[in-house]
């Protein structure tokens, strides 16, 4: 994908693609002098305001939800369950509360420094395939919130896709962890992983 298009890829009407396009984007981050990077390889599409496991369900506005409503491509990084911070790609027109939330990647840059930051010593699987250890093994944190993930100078920086991932190798399974949401919204296959990656949080969560 070109990047002087990829501003205006984000900013589509439908989420759920912008979700699957994603995939094999990268994600660089540079944080006190380290250079570190993952490509996406999980994804998950968040359709507000109709969507009930949104935060921002119902047009929801509050200080925690206004990076919803910026331009696409900013970030919204949130602690969830008190423990994980998880970060999420907002989407569509402005005021628009839609979003992606990147819940793997691959390495690619810095595997040193993200190893340390998982204390790890080998690289597995575990070091980044899941939405709560992808922000640690890329040093991401709440401090990264609302940023312009398309700034290149910026400590987060969202990479486009060197070419898009071919429909047969994405599988599309319904999203994770939002029962809560209802049977409807809960349903929807709106969780998106590249085959024949070992980056990913759930491999079999619904075969």
């Amino acid at each position: 994908m070109d990047p002087s298009n990829f501003r205006k890829f984000l900013r589509g009407a439908d989420p759920v693609a912008i979700a699957r396009g994603l995939l094999g984007a990268e994600i660089v981050t540079q944080i006190d002098g380290t250079e570190t990077g993952g490509r996406i390889t999980e994804t998950e599409a968040y359709w507000a305001p109709d969507d009930r496991a949104s935060h921002a369900y119902g047009h929801r506005r509050t200080p925690r939800t206004e990076p919803f409503y910026a331009d696409a491509g900013t970030s919204y990084v949130y602690l969830c369950y008190g423990i994980h911070e998880l970060f999420n790609v907002i989407t569509g027109p402005r005021e628009t509360p839609h979003a992606v939330l990147i819940r793997a990647v691959e390495p690619t840059r810095g595997l040193p420094a993200m190893l340390a930051r998982r204390h790890m010593e080998i690289l597995r699987p575990k070091l980044s395939a899941g939405p709560g250890v992808v922000t640690k093994a890329l040093g991401i944190s709440r401090a990264h919130n609302a940023l312009d993930l398309l700034d290149p100078t910026g400590e987060v920086c969202l990479l486009p896709p060197n070419e898009r991932v071919p429909e047969a190798e994405i599988a599309a399974t319904p999203r994770i962890g939002i029962d809560g949401a209802g049977p409807d919204w809960a349903a929807r296959p709106w969780r998106f992983y590249r085959r024949g990656t070992r980056f990913v949080s759930r491999l079999n969560a619904f075969s």
